[in-house]
């Protein structure tokens, strides 16, 4: 590279290149990641609901915000000032792989978050989904068949499989997305609630 002080931090030329890595390294949450449990009966909910006004009883009333699950790999995405600089499976929920290279390659993880009226946190965790869309499995599978290779057995093995890969340029050929659900630490900002954090960075 001729000119590496023209690099910007949200250059294409930042999102594949990198070297493989030999293995991954850890790193731990700035604050837990937990997991969601199922639910296969109405009774499931009422369950949790009386276990949340239990531990809520100074609250009379609640209200529930319901949104659609990815069916995918959790993953962490910390950003500073506005940058990436990290990207992190949800691992134990405590301590996760860092598999910053790879979350570089998914087109739809920005590496410098949009400019807004919001300003930005010092640093911020962005909780969220890589998955694949049916459409895109079924062509990735399609094409490793024509070129005799292992077939995947869902998109969500073949989401997580692929953000594991030592090599950026494998994860670069996968067609994932990201879906954004929540946030882990944020300084400087607070909300409570969902509905609050929705509006924030809306």
């Amino acid at each position: 590279l001729n000119h590496p002080e023209w690099v910007t931090k949200d250059s294409p030329s930042q999102r594949v290149g990198i070297k493989p890595e030999s293995d991954f390294s850890t790193f731990k949450h700035y604050k837990q990641m937990l997991s969601l449990a199922n639910s296969f009966d109405p009774n499931d909910l009422f369950d949790f609901h009386d276990r949340v006004t239990k531990n809520l009883s100074d609250i009379k009333e609640l209200d529930y915000l319901c949104e659609p699950k990815m069916d995918g790999a959790a993953v962490s995405l910390i950003y500073e000032k506005g940058i990436l600089v990290k990207g992190v499976t949800r691992g134990d929920g405590t301590v996760g792989e860092d598999i910053t290279s790879n979350i570089r390659t998914i087109r739809s993880i920005p590496l410098v978050l949009v400019k807004s009226s919001t300003k930005f946190p010092k640093l911020i965790e962005i909780r969220g989904e890589v998955f694949i869309h049916k459409s895109d499995f079924e062509n990735l599978n399609t094409t490793a068949k024509k070129n005799n290779q292992k077939i995947f057995a869902n998109p969500r093995n073949a989401a997580a499989g692929s953000l594991r890969q030592l090599d950026p340029a494998i994860t670069n050929t996968r067609p994932l997305a990201f879906f954004a659900h929540g946030i882990g630490l944020c300084e400087g900002l607070d909300f409570h609630t969902l509905e609050k954090m929705f509006k924030i960075f809306s």
